[in-house]
């Protein structure tokens, strides 16, 4: 969780240069988008210029096979490991603990099929019921071959979970446990140091599903713990990839899922297909705009100092205007606010369940220039668990840090129109 006293103190020290922000995407300067305010981003987030720039660039003078003798090989596999360089400083973890996937669903699934050859029948993994089901569904699905799949619950109508419920869950038995950083309909930051601290102390790894929090700030995956950290660059304003740390002594424990000549190379081994190249190289293209992002507003230090000061920017950011989002539903008496009513102990993706389906409340917003969602978010689990028809579904908001207060004030008043 994050401490709102922190958040407080760096909002005094430090404001977010939104114009400078919305100076890198290209999306606010989009004639069709003009009018239109995106509350989705939960969905997917803008790409920022230097992704866009670099994607083009190898597109048009490095899409060839990498790491060959000639100069637009050598450029193009250069850049594929500045990528992975780059982000691991500032995710602080070492360079080939990181690896890229076609998508966070994919890379879970091959982790998945390691653990499911690594361990015996009569051992068990810790899965909740707060997920995105790209982190639940394939780890329960080692229930097949005999492995103890044990649930960590939400309470019914907070959608949270609590850490007292899990510890009773773990024995001797347990080998993994994986839970969502945050919720892409509860919303709510789980204490990953806590939870991991005592997932380790009964001898289990910790798989961490980081696709709904790491859009509000890159986390600090070597200070948090877990032995797997998961999310998506096309979510931190990057390119269709998924991306994974994963932690040494687990990685070169668990059995090799690539081509058995790519055994060696950690941050090849657990993707059984060759990467998008192109995509993987643009990736660099995250950590130069949180770099000019730190440059912008004289954040100093290594690597992974910068890209915690720019996530405590965006939360700050995140928060104040969050907070007047949540006390004007929190106030309504025909709308069920999902998850924490505090801005400080949640991520700006807030769900609400109506009267009607949240889809027809979408398609009313977008009426107003709202660009909102709809649906069960492939959150039908932690739905019905809360008592929620996932066919009805719940209207989700979901922000970033180039969103305005302008926007914010504008989505207010449109939810005042439609609801």
């Amino acid at each position: 969780m994050l401490d709102p006293g922190r958040v407080a103190l760096f909002c005094c020290a430090m404001k977010l240069d939104i114009d400078f922000v919305r100076g890198q995407f290209p999306a606010f300067a989009e004639p069709s988008l003009q009018g239109q305010a995106f509350f989705e981003n939960a969905g997917g987030a803008f790409t920022c210029v230097p992704v866009i720039e670099r994607l083009t660039r190898f597109y048009r003078t490095r899409k060839v096979q990498p790491y060959g003798p000639y100069p637009a090989s050598r450029a193009a596999g250069q850049e594929m490991d500045e990528a992975r360089t780059r982000l691991a400083a500032m995710l602080g973890v070492e360079v080939d603990e990181v690896s890229f996937g076609p998508s966070t669903t994919a890379n879970t699934y091959v982790l998945a099929q390691a653990f499911r050859q690594w361990m015996k029948p009569g051992e068990a993994i810790v899965v909740t019921d707060q997920d995105h089901e790209a982190n639940s569904g394939p780890w329960r699905r080692l229930a097949q071959d005999g492995i103890e799949v044990r649930e960590w619950r939400i309470d019914a109508w907070t959608g949270m979970l609590d850490l007292a419920d899990l510890e009773p869950l773990l024995d001797e038995k347990v080998r993994l446990v994986c839970f969502p950083h945050c919720s892409n309909v509860v919303g709510a930051v789980n204490p990953v140091v806590e939870i991991t601290a005592v997932a380790h102390a009964a001898g289990a790894f910790v798989c961490v599903d980081g696709v709904s929090y790491a859009p509000h700030g890159l986390p600090a995956v070597g200070t948090l713990g877990p032995d797997i950290y998961l999310f998506s660059a096309y979510k931190t304003y990057g390119p269709h990839q998924g991306i994974m740390v994963i932690r040494r002594d687990l990685g070169r424990l668990l059995p090799n899922q690539a081509h058995f000549f790519n055994d060696d190379a950690l941050y090849k081994r657990f993707t059984p297909a060759g990467p998008d190249h192109a995509q993987v190289a643009a990736c660099a293209g995250m950590a130069d705009y949180f770099d000019a992002l730190a440059d912008h507003h004289g954040i100093a230090g290594d690597p992974a100092a910068r890209a915690q000061g720019v996530h405590d920017l965006f939360r700050a950011h995140e928060t104040a205007l969050l907070q007047p989002v949540l006390d004007a539903l929190e106030a309504r008496d025909d709308v069920r606010l999902i998850g924490p009513a505090e801005a400080a102990e949640r991520a700006p993706t807030v769900a609400v369940a109506l009267d009607r389906p949240g889809v027809e409340a979408a398609a009313a917003l977008a009426e107003h220039g709202i660009m909102a969602g709809g649906g069960d978010f492939y959150a039908v689990r932690p739905l019905k668990s809360m008592g929620l028809d996932p066919e009805r579904g719940v209207l989700r908001l979901s922000f970033v840090h180039y969103t305005t207060q302008a926007e914010v004030d504008r989505l207010l008043a449109a939810l005042d129109d439609i609801l």
